[in-house]
């Protein structure tokens, strides 16, 4: 009976690590679908004609931001959506680029269309910095 039990474990977890995997795949294609990923330079030649959002916590935003930005944290996006325009481009960053892309499916699900993020974030900017 051991020699069952230990199948059903491993069974259980093979299913389970499948089910990981086909959900971080599906997750990946469907952000690719609806948010822009721009190199540093792309960003760069459009972020002054869009709504610049830093989805970083306030301390981070503190020490050091893309000069312009405004910050709106993702952990208060929801409450704060209405900061933001649908109606134009919003180009989105935070650390290293998985949250903005977290903020970007919040705002996909809520109407927002024209929606870019920064590849590798914050930490591969080479541009103007304002520090607080």
């Amino acid at each position: 009976m051991k020699g069952v039990e230990t199948l059903d474990t491993l069974y259980f977890i093979l299913i389970l690590l499948a089910v990981i995997i086909a959900y971080s795949a599906f997750m990946y294609f469907y952000q690719k679908r609806i948010v822009k990923t721009l190199t540093e330079d792309e960003f760069r030649a459009g972020y002054r004609k869009a709504q610049l959002i830093d989805v970083r916590e306030p301390n981070e935003f503190a020490g050091g931001h893309i000069l312009g930005a405004r910050n709106i944290p993702v952990s208060q996006l929801r409450m704060r959506m209405k900061e933001i325009r649908p109606d134009k481009p919003v180009y989105l960053y935070c650390q290293s680029g998985a949250r903005s892309g977290r903020a970007a499916q919040m705002l996909h699900r809520k109407g927002y269309k024209d929606l870019s993020h920064l590849q590798g974030g914050f930490k591969k900017w080479s541009g103007k910095v304002k520090v607080k």
